[in-house]
């Protein structure tokens, strides 16, 4: 997984570069390499999220999305995670 944090200065071309990422973004999911992707809350200050399927997906993921090449954003690196399966029962 990776987070967004907005560029300074950079969320004011979110609008230019969006189709890129956007098609970038579907391309990408085609290959079932992105699991979840979204904002939070207020997107210019809280950034978001984007979760991969392995960290080989997020790391070529990350190294050609238009918001991180044309610093729109800049990200954390790609971060492994372990799963937790709560038990209800």
């Amino acid at each position: 997984m990776s987070f967004y944090a907005p560029s300074p200065g950079g969320f004011d071309r979110v609008g230019e570069v969006y189709p890129r990422h956007r098609a970038y973004v579907d391309q990408f999911a085609i290959g079932g390499g992105i699991w979840i992707i979204g904002t939070f809350g207020d997107r210019p200050t809280e950034g978001a999220i984007c979760v991969f399927r392995s960290r080989g997906a997020g790391e070529r993921f990350m190294s050609g999305d238009p918001f991180v090449v044309d610093g729109v954003v800049t990200a954390s690196a790609v971060r492994g995670r372990d799963p937790h399966v709560c038990d209800a029962t």
